[in-house]
């Protein structure tokens, strides 16, 4: 077996520098089977190891494949951790990939840049499987810049663009925030644990759970929270958290095939997983999960509101994944870990349909992301309708679809939790539900039903998406329909995670669990609980301020101008950072620039230095004449002194 765990990440990679140095010479259809295939390979792969862990009962592997450095008890080194955890993030990653990866074909048909975006997202596939397989604090390091640096080129992808370069270069900058954090967690590890290997480090949190650690002269803090707060802070670039979120909407200036892997399966998922494998950690301080709560709960809620005032189809979209992103990290906040997993796996799911559901929209109006001049698609694209209904209904929440199942657990689980924030965060939670519904259908009702407002020329060749397109959608609305049903009882209530996931007492999902009498029951259950309810209000108001009374809608944007511009503005965040970090970084610099580099380093080292030098010169200078008897003198001179030196000795 070791060689297929080899096989998954390899196989990406392999694709990847095929597509991407030899990409002229096979051109762009050898360009996309390449990657294709690995990215194939990686999936088959992944699944015989889910069947070999999961349903045969295989014992977890943990190995070492590559040693880099030892040095003292410190081993560096490339391994593996295979569980259920690892097993299904191994099975979500590869299936949207590939799924992403055959979209792509339509999508990127005619861009010029083809064969190095499938290298680009073949590679980015690599980078999510070597972190989420990893075994070790080192190889999670360098998965998770990976998928950082990745993202940063497929960002920028169209990097013509100066919309595109500001948007990767912010995602890049924000992410060196939570990763400087992330990078001082780690060292935390190593210095209090001496040893980066997981098994070792969570072997020993116990010990370490009572040490503290001095933060400045007469204050020290625990050990665990101080490293699980460092850790979060990492998870907060990568999954988009308050405030490090300011980068994810950016991100859509990337082609819409990358918004989907992105936003589904890869570098936002990363923050929820490692919480999710460093539970150990995380059980042995209550600050930590109170701030993780809080957090979460406050994405949730506020990152909703976000995607009321949007009008373009993926900034939408967007809003949805920070504020689905919010909905994971209450779950872990709350230690309802499985949750958390189980929502990022239906998450995946219904949010790449979502987004390649709006790419194909995006390919009919021919490049056109406006929803004000979209309406009635339904009659055009039925594929693209029925699929996007599918998701939008599984992101809303509605009985019997996935999403329903994850979010009403997580909902579930923070009622019942006794944490601190943990009443907040229900509340956040709870009204996030009726917001989620209200801004899902407002943009589902402007794209695909009233009237007609794209220009003549467009609506003359509106057509539905090639094959290329819709297969993917199909096959990705089959799970967001079914796979909440088929694995809520495993994976929250049966023991699904073993132990991949370390949860102490109490245990909220098993507090829910002694109520949970089968899948079905837990839908039926949940339409008469409120969730249900303020999910269907929101679509009966997205109904009626879209549909039915537009005017409304515009006379509440009129009556609550105040508020309606804080949204568009973003709560300001993007103008602090401008303000503060990015316009105070540039007066440092400059002002850096001004006295260190002019006056310091250019006056006095450089150009002082030489200005020194040419004074000693020109005094030297004198001293060779090119005179014999000058020489002569200064030598009877010397003579002179060194006798009277010997005679006075």
């Amino acid at each position: 077996m070791q060689s297929i765990y080899l096989g998954i990440p390899l196989a990406p990679l392999a694709g990847a520098i095929v597509a991407g140095l030899f990409g002229r010479q096979i051109g762009r259809a050898g360009a996309h089977w390449a990657a294709i295939i690995g990215v194939g390979i990686a999936f088959v792969l992944s699944l015989i190891v889910f069947k070999h862990h999961i349903i045969d009962g295989a014992p977890d592997f943990n190995g070492n494949v590559y040693t880099w450095i030892e040095s003292g008890v410190l081993h560096l080194g490339v391994g593996f951790l295979i569980d259920p955890l690892t097993c299904i993030m191994l099975v979500v990653v590869t299936f949207v990939s590939l799924m992403v990866h055959i979209y792509t074909i339509g999508y990127m048909h005619d861009d010029p840049g083809y064969q190095r975006f499938f290298s680009y997202i073949a590679l980015f596939t690599f980078s999510m499987l070597m972190l989420v397989m990893a075994n070790n604090f080192m190889q999670l390091f360098f998965g998770w810049e990976a998928v950082g640096l990745v993202s940063y080129l497929l960002i920028g992808f169209w990097f013509k663009r100066p919309s595109a370069v500001y948007a990767n270069l912010k995602a890049f900058l924000v992410n060196r925030v939570g990763d400087f954090g992330f990078l001082l967690g780690i060292a935390a590890v190593a210095l209090y644990f001496g040893s980066l290997d997981y098994a070792t480090v969570f072997r020993a949190a116990p010990g370490v759970a009572s040490e503290t650690m001095p933060i400045m002269a007469g204050v020290e803090w625990n050990v665990i929270t101080v490293t699980c707060i460092l850790l979060f802070i990492g998870a907060m670039g990568k999954s988009a958290q308050v405030p490090l979120h300011v980068w994810l909407p950016d991100s859509m200036e990337g082609p819409t095939p990358i918004s989907a892997l992105i936003h589904a399966a890869t570098m936002v998922t990363a923050g929820i997983f490692m919480v999710a494998r460093m539970s150990p950690l995380f059980e042995l301080s209550s600050t930590a999960l109170s701030v993780v709560l809080v957090i979460g709960a406050i994405t949730a809620l506020f990152m909703g509101f976000l995607g009321l005032v949007q009008n373009d189809i993926k900034r939408v979209v967007a809003y949805s994944t920070l504020s689905q992103l919010g909905y994971m990290t209450v779950a872990l906040g709350a230690s309802a870990y499985a949750a958390g997993i189980f929502h990022l796996m239906t998450h995946a799911f219904f949010k790449a349909l979502l987004f390649l559901g709006a790419g194909s929209v995006i390919i009919a109006m021919h490049h056109e992301q406006d929803m004000r001049k979209m309406g009635g698609l339904k009659k055009y694209m039925p594929i693209t309708y029925w699929t996007a209904l599918i998701g939008s209904l599984a992101l809303i929440g509605f009985p019997f679809l996935s999403g329903f199942y994850s979010k009403d657990a997580i909902i579930e689980a923070v009622h019942h939790s006794t944490i601190a924030g943990s009443t907040f965060a229900y509340w956040a939670v709870l009204l996030g539900v009726f917001i989620t519904a209200l801004y899902s259908f407002r943009m589902f009702f402007m794209v695909f039903h009233g009237k007609e407002r794209m220009d003549e020329h467009t609506r003359e060749h509106l057509r539905e998406s090639p094959a290329v397109v819709t297969v993917p959608l199909i096959l990705l609305a089959i799970p967001s329909a079914i796979i909440g049903f088929l694995a809520v009882e495993p994976m929250l209530f049966g023991g699904y995670f073993g132990n991949a996931i370390k949860v102490s007492e109490p245990n909220v999902l098993a507090e829910i669990g002694k109520d949970f009498h089968g899948a079905a029951a837990f839908a039926l259950h949940g339409m008469t609980q409120p969730p249900f309810m303020l999910a269907m209000a929101g679509v009966l108001a997205a109904w009626f301020f879209t549909l039915r009374r537009p005017d409304l809608a515009d006379a509440i944007k009129t009556r609550f101008g105040l508020i309606y511009r804080i949204l568009l503005d973003k709560y300001g965040f993007d103008r602090f950072n401008e303000i503060v970090f990015a316009g105070g970084g540039r007066k440092i610099g400059r002002i850096l620039w001004r006295f260190g580099d002019m006056r310091l380093i250019d006056g006095l080292i450089v150009n002082g230095s030489a200005r020194v030098v040419g004074w000693v010169a020109g005094i030297v200078r004198h001293v060779q004449t090119g005179y014999l008897y000058h020489y002569a003198f200064m030598m009877i001179l010397g003579l002179l002194f060194f006798m009277t030196w010997l005679i006075m000795r």
